[in-house]
């Protein structure tokens, strides 16, 4: 017959292979079957004792059984507990790993040619096999069932917790966790839209107007800017840094504040903050003094600065006062350190301060207050009487006089108005620099900002 016609000869040595296992590699695959068991439990372990439910834990405090105290005992150190697991499950891993290089030094013990097969089946392979079998479907499973398992791994969890090295690694795990959060400063975060769902829970459970309210104050705080707080520049008592010592005192014991800012030329151009009591060793001076050489510097801050923010710099700097300044450097107000509490706590009085906001009721939903009232300050007065519909049209205005303006885009004259959603705002009183009084009436019928 022609040789011709035969198909052409393979290289007999692609296919010189036989699994062959070596006795010592039958027990090694008896182990890793044994620590895929281990790598199991730690797995499982893990997902059970972190999904256990509130009603899980109520259950198991009034459990008088050993093993419940036991996953009370656990639970109460949940940072070495995890770092128990997760020492114990790589140790497994790891043994898992090296027996199976040893399992495969027999079957593909020196021949090259399969050294690409080797490479998937001890990369890929193994990798699969300790996923699925040592880390998913047990954590499904535990998940599911999270107090039946925590009960059967509490016993072997709470002596592997005292086996050396896992004892001792455990330890340094944890304080070398705890170490670095310090050093980082590291702190928990919590959503902001989720904080504002969890406090208008709290308004059906019990307590008091008080505690809702600060909660809410504590809720909005980090959105707040010192705009939204600071005294309008045209409310600040201020000094010329032109007045002689005599007007500088009289207009302190006019005033009667602390610290009073000082300006140059024109209110805009805030210079420094006098301190009164800088002035109690130089009470004895006539109007001559130079008192100007006492000032402070002042602090500014822009208007969209985060009054959390300004607080923190607040007790940093230890100061109580800042100027804050618009977009050009103009001083458009003062913010201090009251302000910034009194968003959580509600208005602070002392024995110079208004305790009531001043307005007049003249009918059930008719008031009149003055032009110069915070939007805060009118809206706690008449705020639940309809939803708010300010925030959609106030722009850049911090007072009720400047809302109007911002509506309507000049000053209006007397008896002049503009309608905000239920809100009637009249002009009673103007000039042709501000709005000096308003009548706001509260409608039933909504109407539309014009």
């Amino acid at each position: 017959m022609n040789n011709s016609m035969e198909p052409p000869s393979l290289d007999a040595s692609l296919f010189d292979f036989s699994i062959q296992m070596s006795d010592a590699s039958y027990l090694y695959l008896l182990i890793i079957l044994i620590l895929l068991l281990f790598s199991a439990f730690a797995s499982g372990s893990e997902s059970a004792y972190f999904s256990l439910k509130p009603k899980d834990n109520a259950a198991l405090k009034i459990d008088s059984s050993a093993r419940a105290k036991s996953i009370l005992k656990l639970l109460s150190k949940p940072q070495e507990l995890l770092a128990t697991i997760l020492i114990f499950n790589n140790f497994v891993n790891v043994g898992i790993v090296i027996l199976s290089s040893f399992i495969l030094n027999d079957i593909f013990p020196t021949n090259t040619d399969f050294a690409p097969l080797r490479f998937v089946v001890e990369v890929l392979g193994i990798t699969l096999v300790i996923l699925l079998f040592g880390e998913v479907i047990p954590k499904i499973f535990a998940n599911r069932n999270a107090l039946s398992f925590s009960k059967i791994t509490a016993y072997p969890l709470l002596f592997i917790s005292k086996i050396p090295p896992i004892s001792w690694l455990k330890i340094i795990l944890v304080r070398g966790t705890n170490s670095i959060q310090h050093l980082g400063n590291r702190s928990a975060t919590i959503d902001q839209n989720e904080l504002e769902q969890a406090v208008a829970l709290t308004k059906s459970e019990a307590g008091s107007e008080e505690e809702q309210r600060i909660l809410e104050g504590i809720v909005k705080f980090g959105k707040t800017e010192a705009s939204e707080i600071m005294t309008p520049r045209v409310e600040v008592e201020d000094i010329d840094t032109s007045a002689d010592f005599q007007q500088v005192l009289a207009q302190i014991i006019e005033v009667g504040y602390s610290r009073i800012p000082v300006f140059e030329e024109s209110p805009d151009n805030i210079i420094g903050i006098l301190y009164i009591k800088d002035l109690l060793h130089h009470l004895d001076q006539d109007a001559s003094f130079h008192w100007q050489q006492v000032l402070r510097k002042p602090f500014f801050v822009p208007e969209n600065k985060k009054i959390n923010d300004l607080l923190q710099e607040f007790r940093s700097m230890k100061m109580h006062l800042a100027v804050v300044v618009d977009e050009y450097g103009g001083a458009s107000g003062i913010v201090t350190l009251e302000d910034i509490l009194e968003e959580i706590v509600g208005d602070i009085t002392d024995e110079f301060d208004d305790t009531e906001i001043q307005y007049t009721k003249q009918a059930e939903n008719t008031f009149i207050f003055e032009g110069r009232t915070s939007l805060n300050d009118f809206l706690k007065i008449v705020g639940e009487k309809f939803e708010n519909p300010i925030d959609e049209v106030r722009g850049e205005a911090e007072t009720l006089g400047g809302l109007i303006i911002e509506v309507a885009g000049r000053i209006l004259k007397n008896n002049e108005f503009i309608h905000i959603g239920p809100l009637k705002l009249i002009v009673a009183s103007s000039d042709k620099k501000r709005v000096k009084s308003v009548k706001v009436v509260v409608h039933e019928k909504d109407f539309t900002a014009h």
